[in-house]
């Protein structure tokens, strides 16, 4: 399909999960596909459970990423509704571990930081943001969409900032490689 890595990110939910696809090369990324999986229609938690397992099994037949970045639970309304998050983003996890997919996980305050240089950004400003860093036309019904794409595009950022530092040994060296980044 191509020649660079492809991301699969997932922000779990059992309502709506939303999910985005990026293929990066070098040191850019392009959005390949994003969405969301409905849930709300379900009212067995289960079922629920085997959709998002059966979903995230098809976006890896289809778009064969080689990593899952994915949002972590975090403390909201209640602990049932972290747990039911938890077995959510549990069950995406095993459907990438059955197909020896490496995964990554990302608090929420880590990739709104990593996409809008802040951790309490809302969905809105981070949706705003991929926006133009991907060059997205419209901004989804859902932000769950954006929110799974947030987290590949986190992990994209991640890999890039490691592969920035191991390859420098100095400052100098680190301005002659990043000319748009460093102002003279």
């Amino acid at each position: 399909m191509n020649d660079g890595r492809i991301i699969l990110g997932i922000d779990p939910g059992t309502t709506v999960m939303g999910y985005g696809i990026i293929t990066v090369k070098g040191n850019s990324a392009k959005m390949i596909a994003m969405g969301v999986l409905e849930l709300h229609k379900y009212s067995d938690h289960y079922l629920k459970l085997r959709k998002i397992f059966e979903r995230v099994i098809q976006l890896i037949e289809t778009y064969h990423p080689d990593e899952l970045a994915i949002e972590a639970p975090f403390y909201g309304k209640n602990v049932q509704s972290m747990l039911k998050l938890g077995r959510a983003q549990g069950v995406a996890m095993a459907a990438a571990l059955s197909r020896a997919i490496p995964i990554f996980e990302y608090a929420p305050l880590r990739i709104k930081q990593a996409i809008t240089g802040r951790g309490n950004a809302s969905k809105e400003q981070v949706a705003l943001l991929l926006k133009h860093l991907l060059n997205i036309d419209e901004i989804p019904k859902y932000l769950d969409a954006t929110d799974g794409l947030a987290a590949a595009y986190c992990h994209f950022l991640q890999n890039q900032k490691i592969q920035n530092r191991s390859s420098v040994k100095s400052w100098k060296e680190f301005i002659n490689k990043n000319p748009g980044r460093v102002k003279k």
